[in-house]
């Protein structure tokens, strides 16, 4: 395996579905009747004020929590029946970075790999992680790295966990202006070989086609 986007096989069809879904959270209804067709190279970009479900949204689109009701799918079976086989295809990655600051980047990456039954050599990740900026940086822990080099890290995971289902809470939060482009082009890239991403951003994105899902 090489730090590379992995190409998928395209569809006719929507991979990911989601039927009137309703969300509520404590006494609050956040949304309902919501319906949404993903396929294959395609972007979606959730949009929303603070409070309004976004998070929540990708959460129960990443089977981490159920709705009120409604059906999630992927390629026709539910989800939370095929739970195992939809983890392997889905890569999600919250607002916060979710690494383990007492382990090296290196480290994370091999870590991640072995939660994700990958196979991953020293070599690969290493090649992705300088591919991200993180030459010099790849032995360090990563409570040493800054907020942005520690998005960089997550980059490279993005490229070594070959899911086809990206699915992003604020991935572009403390990327400065290079790193923001480099971002937008792996997505570019990860969709032109039929990759899915579904993200939530307050900022424009140059992405061309993206389609917008305003909560």
């Amino acid at each position: 395996m090489t730090a590379t986007i992995s190409t998928f096989p395209s569809s006719t069809q929507p991979l990911l579905e989601a039927n009137a879904l309703v969300c509520v959270r404590g006494e609050r209804k956040l949304f309902s009747s919501l319906s949404l067709q993903v396929f294959a190279g395609e972007c979606w970009h959730v949009r929303g004020e603070n409070g309004v479900g976004k998070t929540s949204l990708l959460r129960l689109l990443s089977g981490l929590a159920s709705p009120e009701s409604g059906d999630i799918l992927w390629a026709g079976r539910s989800i939370h029946q095929e739970a195992q086989g939809y983890r392997q295809k889905l890569l999600f990655l919250g607002h916060r970075d979710a690494l383990k600051e007492d382990l090296t980047a290196l480290e994370n990456l091999r870590m991640y790999a072995g939660i994700d039954g990958i196979a991953l050599t020293d070599e690969d990740a290493v090649i992705a992680l300088r591919r991200f900026g993180l030459k010099g940086r790849e032995d360090l822990p990563v409570y040493c790295l800054s907020a942005g080099q520690k998005k960089r890290v997550l980059m490279a995971r993005m490229v070594t966990r070959h899911a086809q289902l990206w699915i992003l809470d604020e991935p572009f939060n403390a990327l400065d202006a290079t790193a923001v482009q480099e971002l937008e082009q792996l997505i570019v890239d990860h969709l032109k070989s039929n990759g899915m991403v579904i993200l939530t951003s307050h900022q424009a994105l140059a992405i061309a086609n993206m389609k917008v899902l305003d909560l």
